[in-house]
C-alpha cells in the first residue's frame, strides 16, 4: 500500500495526485479517479448553488442541496483514497504465486475492490437529483456549469459502474462461476444493474442542460 499512503485525493495536489494516477501502479487507479470526478461533480454543485437565490419552500431545499453537495464533496474525497488502497489490494493478490493463499486473496480483494466502487456509484446515483433540481430553478447564467457537473457525474458513475463490474468478474479467477458470483454477492450484482438506469437519468438530464447552453441558430 506504499503509492496507496504517498499520495491522497484529499491531501495531495493535482499535480501530485494526477502524476500518481499516470504511473503505471494501479493505485490510484480508475476508481479511484471515479471518486475525483464525484468530488468535482459536486464541487460544481456547490457552486452553482452558492450562486443561486430562492425563497420561501425552494429556500429551503437549496440550502439542503447546498450543505449536501459539500459534504459529498469531502465523501468522495475520502472514497477515492479508499479505493486506492483497495486497487493496490487488487494488485497484490494477483502477483501472488499460485498457492494455498492465492485464490482467497483474490477474492477477498476482489469483493472489496468491488464495494469501494459500488460506494462511489451510490453515491454518485444521490447526487443526480440535486442537479436535476439546480437544472430547473438554479441561475440560468450557470447553465453551462451544470453541464460539467453533468459531465462529471455520469464519468463517475460510469467509471464506478465498469470496476464492480469487472471486480466481480475477477472472482471467476478464483474458482467461482458468474452463477455462483451473482448468488454470492447479489447487492453488488444488482449495483451494476442500478446503475445502468442511473446512467440514463443523467443522459436525459445532459440533453436537456446542453441543449439549452447551445446557441440556437
Amino acid at each position: 500500500m506504499q503509492n496507496a499512503e504517498k499520495v491522497s485525493a484529499r491531501r495531495s495536489t493535482i499535480e501530485g495526485w494526477t502524476e500518481a494516477l499516470a504511473e503505471s501502479t494501479g493505485s490510484p487507479g480508475g476508481g479511484a479517479a471515479a471518486g475525483v470526478m464525484l468530488a468535482i461533480a459536486h464541487s460544481l454543485t456547490s457552486m452553482v448553488a452558492g450562486y443561486t437565490e430562492a425563497n420561501g419552500a425552494l429556500g429551503g431545499e437549496l440550502e439542503s442541496l447546498h450543505a449536501r453537495a459539500v459534504a459529498g464533496r469531502e465523501a468522495a474525497l475520502r472514497l477515492a483514497d479508499q479505493d486506492a488502497v483497495a486497487s493496490e489490494s487488487f494488485g497484490s493478490a494477483f502477483r501472488l504465486q499460485r498457492g494455498e493463499g492465492r485464490d482467497e486473496a483474490i477474492r477477498s480483494a476482489s469483493v472489496e475492490a468491488a464495494r469501494a466502487s459500488a460506494a462511489v456509484g451510490k453515491q454518485g446515483a444521490d447526487a443526480v437529483g440535486d442537479l436535476e433540481w439546480l437544472a430547473r430553478h438554479g441561475k440560468p447564467a450557470l447553465v453551462a456549469d451544470i453541464a460539467v457537473a453533468c459531465g462529471a457525474l455520469r464519468a463517475a458513475i460510469a467509471g464506478a459502474r465498469a470496476n464492480v463490474s469487472f471486480d466481480l468478474g475477477s472472482l471467476t479467477s478464483s474458482g467461482e462461476s458468474l452463477d455462483e458470483v451473482r448468488e454470492r454477492h447479489p447487492v453488488l450484482w444488482e449495483t451494476v444493474q442500478e446503475l445502468d438506469g442511473v446512467l440514463e437519468r443523467i443522459d436525459r438530464l445532459s440533453r436537456e442542460v446542453e441543449g439549452r447552453a447551445t446557441p440556437t441558430t
